[in-house]
């Protein structure tokens, strides 16, 4: 059995996706970053970063110990190589996932996140980041559409890399994006999301997080953003 230590994010969808995809068994423990449950320091014993998502695989390969996993790409590496699925074991096949995989851990998640940032959630709007992060986004979709010209996947068959990107392409809207402008990422968007893991996965938004949305208060603001060594120790003591 999983434990999934999970909130309703592009990194928390990851994870979800490859658990349903592989009819691994699973149990959800939902951790509200907008209220600071990721400071509380049952989490911090798995996540020691403070970030979703975390896993505690109880039957770990050769036994022994309940073993936890953070940071959601390592967790797919993990997952993949126990289960034998998403992730091929002959080198050349297994570099072409890896390489996609991190360059989605590398750059096309921190950037949407900085470009939604800057965009969405920044008290002052400053010109300047706005644009670079829009522009750098729109060059990620364009490496993924060139890539997905001759192929139906990242990595040609479908796997944890694809895993890893699709949550973040869900949301080309609120990114400034014009999917339209794409059609070999679409194509791959559209296909990815007819799955039925993929909805199930989805569907769980609707469970754990109703109100499923953006930053809303001052609190969560405080929470989430510009945080210190010193204020996340301060935040991990109210939470305990």
């Amino acid at each position: 059995m999983i434990d999934l230590h999970y909130w309703t994010t592009p990194n928390g969808h990851k994870v979800t996706i490859f658990l349903e995809e592989t009819a691994t068994p699973y149990k959800i423990f939902p951790v509200n970053i907008g209220k600071g449950e990721q400071f509380k320091t049952e989490f911090l014993t798995i996540s020691p970063n403070n970030r979703i998502p975390a896993l505690v695989d109880h039957e770990p390969p050769g036994g022994g110990k309940p073993l936890p996993v953070m940071e959601s790409g390592a967790m797919l590496v993990y997952l993949g190589e126990k289960t034998g699925q998403f992730l091929p074991k002959e080198p050349r096949a297994r570099a072409e996932v890896m390489q996609w995989l991190f360059w989605q851990m590398g750059g096309l998640g921190p950037m949407s996140g900085q470009n939604n940032h800057f965009s969405r959630y920044a008290v002052d709007k400053l010109p300047y980041a706005i644009e670079r992060y829009n522009k750098e986004v729109n060059r990620l979709y364009g490496v993924m559409n060139k890539r997905l010209a001759d192929r139906p996947f990242l990595a040609g068959d479908y796997s944890i890399a694809d895993m890893a990107s699709y949550p973040w392409i869900v949301p080309h809207e609120a990114q400034g994006q014009k999917i339209g402008d794409f059609p070999n990422l679409k194509r791959w968007l559209d296909t990815i999301a007819a799955r039925p893991a993929v909805k199930r996965a989805y569907d769980l938004v609707k469970q754990v997080n109703p109100n499923h949305g953006g930053i809303r208060t001052p609190e969560e603001r405080a929470i989430l953003f510009g945080q210190t060594a010193e204020s996340v120790a301060e935040a991990a003591k109210k939470a305990s």
